[in-house]
C-alpha cells in the first residue's frame, strides 16, 4: 500500500509540474497593450508541487511545513525565532500586542503610553499602536529616503510616556538604524522593525529585521516572497517574546504544545492559574486576550520553495532599480529620486556615500519618484500617463497618514488626544502630493523596463 501511495504521489506531482510548465510560458510583450504590473507573484512548478504535496497529506492547519519554514527563515535572517502569521498586518498587530503583555512586568506598554512612528507609510504599521491602547507620535519623513527624520526623535520623546519605536523600512530602503538604535538603547525603549517591504535589505552588513527587539514580514503577492497571504514575526533575541507572540497568535492560550500534540511539558494537569481549579487542562488555559492568526500549512510549503529563490529575487530587484535609475538619469530637473539611507548622491558608477556612515543595500520594493514643482505635469498627470501605457503604479501607500479619514476620525473621537504630531509634517505632505512608484519586482523583463523608462521620459520630454 505504501509503495503504491508513493508511486501515485510521484505521478500526481509530475503531472502538476508538467501542467505549470506548459501554462506559464512567457507571453510576447506588446508595449501599451500588455500590462506591466508594479508587483506580482513569481513562481514556477516548484511552488505548485510543494502546495499540492502538502494538500495530499491534508494537514491543513499549521504543521510540519510551517515548523520547517519558521526554522529556515529564522536561519536565513539570523534571528532567534520566526512565528508565522496569516498576514503582515497581523504580524504588526501581534508584535505590538506582545509588548503589552503582563509577562513583561514594568517593561510592558500600558494604555496611554506613547509609541514613536513616522507619518508617511502604510496604515497597518500604525493602526496596531491604537488598537493596543497606545498613542502614536508621528514624526516627519525625509523625502529623499522615504524614512523618518531622525533629527525629530528627541522632540518626540517624553520621559515616562514614550515606550517604543515602531516604523517601516520604506520600499526596501533601511531607515537610519544607527541613530534609531542609539536613541532606543539610551532610553530603554522597545524597537519594532516593520520589515514587510524589505526582506533581504542590508544595513551595515546585516539584514534589516535583525536589529530591533521584534520585526515583521509580509508574504502578500507583491512582497519579496509570497505565500498568497501570510506574514511573520521575528524575535531577534529574547525568548520570552516568542512565547508571548505565539500565545497571542493562538487564541491567547498559555499552553505551548504544537498543534496536534499534548503534554509536551509533562505537567498538563498540574497547573494552578487564575481562578481555575487545580489541574485544569493546560491546553484550555488562556493567559492573554488573543486571536487566531495562523496561516495554513500548504502556504508554508509554498514559502519554503520561495525561500530557496529569495537571493535571486533580491538581486533582480536591485538590478531592476539600477536599470530604471540609469534610464531616467537626465530627468533630475523634473524628478527627485529616492536615495538609500546614508547616500549623498548617485552617478553611473553607483551611490556616493556619506563619510563615516554605514553603507546600505536596499532590496527595493519599488522605484519611487517625486515630481518637482514646475515640471510639465504633476504626479497625477504622470500616473495617468503610466495608466495609459498599462504600467502599474502606486502612491506611497497612505501618504501622510494623519490626513487619512480613519486617523482624522480617531483624533475627533478622542478629543484630540488620539495621536500626537511633531512639527508640520511637510515632508510627509510632499510625499502625499508628489510621490509615485513603479515596479522593481523579479518578474519584470528587459522589455518591461524599457517600456517603463520610455513612458516616463515621454511624459516629461514631449
Amino acid at each position: 500500500m505504501t509503495e503504491r501511495l508513493d508511486q501515485l504521489r510521484s505521478e500526481i506531482l509530475a503531472r502538476v509540474a508538467e501542467f505549470i510548465q506548459l501554462r506559464e510560458v512567457p507571453r510576447p510583450f506588446e508595449p501599451g497593450v500588455s500590462t506591466v504590473p508594479y508587483a506580482g507573484r513569481v513562481y514556477d512548478e516548484a511552488e505548485v508541487t510543494a502546495a499540492v504535496s502538502s494538500v495530499l497529506d491534508f494537514w491543513l492547519t499549521l504543521g510540519p511545513e510551517g515548523d520547517a519554514f519558521e526554522r529556515e527563515l529564522s536561519t536565513w535572517l539570523g534571528v532567534r525565532h520566526t512565528i508565522l502569521t496569516n498576514s503582515g498586518s497581523s504580524a504588526n498587530l501581534l508584535a505590538m500586542a506582545a509588548l503589552t503583555s503582563f509577562r513583561l512586568g514594568d517593561r510592558r506598554i500600558r494604555p496611554g503610553d506613547e509609541v514613536i512612528t513616522v507619518a508617511a507609510g502604510f496604515p497597518t504599521t500604525v493602526a496596531p499602536i491604537i488598537q493596543c491602547g497606545a498613542v502614536p507620535v508621528f514624526i516627519d519623513t525625509d523625502v529623499r529616503t522615504g524614512n523618518l527624520r531622525v533629527d525629530q526623535l528627541e522632540a518626540a520623546y517624553v520621559q515616562g510616556r514614550t515606550r517604543a519605536v515602531l516604523m517601516a523600512h520604506t520600499l526596501g530602503n533601511p531607515f537610519d538604524l544607527t541613530e534609531v538604535l542609539r536613541f532606543c538603547r539610551e532610553r530603554d525603549l522597545w524597537l519594532i522593525e516593520d520589515n514587510c517591504d524589505s526582506l533581504g535589505s542590508v544595513y551595515d552588513g546585516r539584514f534589516t529585521g535583525t536589529f530591533g527587539d521584534l520585526s515583521t514580514q509580509s508574504f502578500y503577492p507583491p512582497h519579496h516572497l509570497t505565500l498568497g497571504e501570510g506574514g511573520a514575526v521575528n524575535v531577534t533575541r529574547e525568548g520570552l517574546l516568542k512565547l508571548i507572540v505565539e500565545s497571542l497568535r493562538d487564541w491567547g492560550r498559555d499552553c505551548w504544545c504544537p498543534s496536534g500534540k499534548d503534554n509536551t511539558c509533562r505537567h498538563r494537569f498540574e497547573h494552578q492559574l487564575g481562578d481555575l481549579p487545580f489541574g485544569y487542562d493546560h491546553k484550555y488555559i488562556y493567559s492573554h486576550l488573543g486571536y487566531n492568526l495562523k496561516p495554513l500549512d500548504p502556504q508554508a510549503a509554498i514559502g519554503r520553495a520561495q525561500l530557496r529563490k529569495l537571493p535571486d529575487f533580491i538581486e533582480a530587484r536591485r538590478r531592476n532599480w539600477k536599470t530604471l535609475r540609469a534610464g531616467l538619469a537626465d530627468l533630475d530637473d523634473v524628478l527627485d529620486f529616492t536615495l538609500p539611507t546614508h547616500a549623498q548622491g548617485w552617478t553611473d558608477s553607483g551611490f556616493q556615500w556619506t563619510p563615516g556612515q554605514p553603507e546600505t543595500d536596499p532590496s527595493w520594493f519599488g522605484f519611487m519618484m517625486l515630481v518637482r514643482a514646475g515640471a510639465p505635469i504633476d504626479r497625477t498627470g504622470l500616473a495617468l500617463k503610466l495608466d495609459e501605457a498599462r504600467i502599474g503604479n502606486r502612491m506611497l501607500f497612505g501618504g501622510n497618514l494623519v490626513r487619512q479619514p480613519a486617523f482624522v476620525q480617531h483624533l475627533q473621537d478622542t478629543g484630540g488626544t488620539g495621536f500626537r504630531v511633531v512639527g508640520d509634517l511637510a515632508g510627509a505632505d510632499r510625499i502625499m502630493r508628489d510621490a509615485i512608484f513603479i515596479g522593481t519586482y523579479p518578474g519584470l523583463r528587459p522589455e518591461h523596463l524599457d517600456h517603463m523608462i520610455t513612458t516616463v521620459r515621454r511624459a516629461f520630454r514631449r
